[in-house]
């Protein structure tokens, strides 16, 4: 099979490319790069015609929660990728707070079939760090690295435990994996559900304090430098923990670091009302650490967009604030809210696609995030003008719980393809 896609602005950052140049795609791989491809070729090939829009790698997300096995009211692999293949993603990487914990090959192979099966979009498994997250004994590293696990992390719970965190940097060390670390003292969260500020103290809720994560920051980075073993660090929240993340890198240690959408777009004032959709964890912060997060993810050092995936049954949110579940979705409006940055000049539009594609990518060594010839054809193709209203009755994810219901947002995903096959396109939803 040949399709070739002509007609957009391919932007590439892994490969240095940004034009108006032609995709060839033939047996799932890209074939050739170029201007005027469709005058070399003869019959037999499919076009795509990409007029107006963005022809970039397909989007890779190394941090969602597909709730599968365990909690399929929330979240299946079929629909968690069916929502990612939508938001343009062709690739992602799952936690393994699932039931049974994906804390062995078994679980981790399960992941897998599923996701081979009835899956819309690569799936790469992350497995946890210790048994059952529960931070005392080590998970069968050695088995779920054989099985294809791609990192580990007890995402969701922080190991408080550093002995037993330096064991798992070692371990996973021999296996070229890294540690996701879920940067959280939970002696400073107890009970608390937003950020501690001013407006926790007038809602009467029990606030989070960023020195909570940060804490938790250093102690990752100290024993990723001592022991020169690599650790990335999930949706990091604060100014604080930016700042240490700034002297890491600049000492050299093997650190890298993700933002999500949310805590780019979103600050504390969004919980005024009690509304559970803004209720995440590491929670909304302020005004200042969310502009310390994009002056970070602008320069480069913050290294990816995640988006933290994280679906509930409504039952887990339409409850009081305090006893609402964490978490919100966003697979299906990360793209158009990083675009949103390109448009107030935060990012530039190269920059945007490059801390969606590569830069995670490169994070936990995945063979994702480029269209340079010979490599998968995982493609998404974006109207970067198109305007559209985010309702989350029509997302593919079985998840409702978002903030920006009722949003007014540019950039609409027009097709995605793995591995050169179309599986999403905007007419026609999903192909798979």
């Amino acid at each position: 099979m040949r399709l070739l896609i002509e007609g957009g602005r391919l932007v590439d950052p892994a490969s240095g490319l940004d034009g108006d140049l032609d995709l060839l795609i033939e047996d799932g791989r890209v074939a050739a790069v170029g201007p005027g491809l469709r005058g070399e070729l003869a019959d037999g090939v499919d076009v795509l015609d990409a007029a107006g829009c963005v022809v970039a790698p397909g989007l890779v997300d190394v941090h969602v929660h597909l709730r599968e096995p365990g909690f399929e009211y929330k979240e299946t692999i079929a629909s968690g990728t069916r929502a990612a293949a939508a938001g343009g993603f062709t690739t992602v990487c799952c936690m393994a707070n699932t039931d049974p914990v994906n804390d062995n090959g078994a679980v981790t192979e399960f992941i897998i079939k599923a996701a081979a099966s009835g899956g819309a979009c690569k799936v790469y498994p992350i497995g946890a760090v210790s048994k059952k997250l529960e931070g005392r004994e080590l998970a069968e590293i050695g088995d779920m690295a054989e099985a294809g696990c791609v990192a580990l992390s007890d995402d969701g719970q922080p190991v408080l435990d550093s002995g037993l965190m330096r064991r798992a940097m070692e371990y996973a060390g021999r296996f070229g994996l890294a540690i996701v670390g879920h940067c959280e003292d939970a002696g400073l969260t107890r009970g608390a559900v937003m950020h501690e500020g001013p407006l926790s103290t007038e809602l009467g809720l029990i606030g989070w304090p960023a020195s909570a994560e940060e804490i938790l920051v250093a102690r990752d980075i100290v024993l990723a430098e001592a022991f020169g073993r690599p650790v990335h660090l999930a949706h990091l929240s604060s100014a604080g923990s930016v700042r240490l993340l700034r002297e890491a890198k600049a000492r050299g240690v093997p650190v890298t670091a993700e933002v999500t959408p949310h805590h780019l777009t979103l600050t504390d004032e969004a919980v005024r009302g009690y509304d559970t959709s803004a209720k995440m964890n590491p929670p909304l912060r302020s005004n200042e650490d969310r502009e310390a997060l994009r002056g970070a993810l602008a320069e480069g050092l913050i290294d990816a967009v995640a988006t933290d995936h994280a679906p509930h049954a409504a039952s887990d949110k339409e409850v009081e604030f305090d006893q609402a579940a964490f978490g919100v979705v966003g697979l299906e409006t990360a793209l158009a809210l990083v675009l949103g940055l390109s448009e107030e000049g935060v990012l530039t539009l190269p920059a945007a696609v490059e801390r969606l594609t590569s830069g995670p990518a490169r994070c936990l060594g995945l063979s994702a995030g480029t269209l340079a010839v010979g490599s998968p054809a995982d493609v998404v193709v974006f109207d970067p003008e198109t305007a559209w209203t985010v309702e989350p009755e029509r997302f593919h994810s079985r998840g409702r719980n978002t903030p920006f219901a009722g949003w007014e947002v540019k950039g609409k995903v027009m097709a995605t393809l793995v591995d050169g096959r179309v599986v999403y396109t905007d007419g026609d939803g999903i192909l798979v």
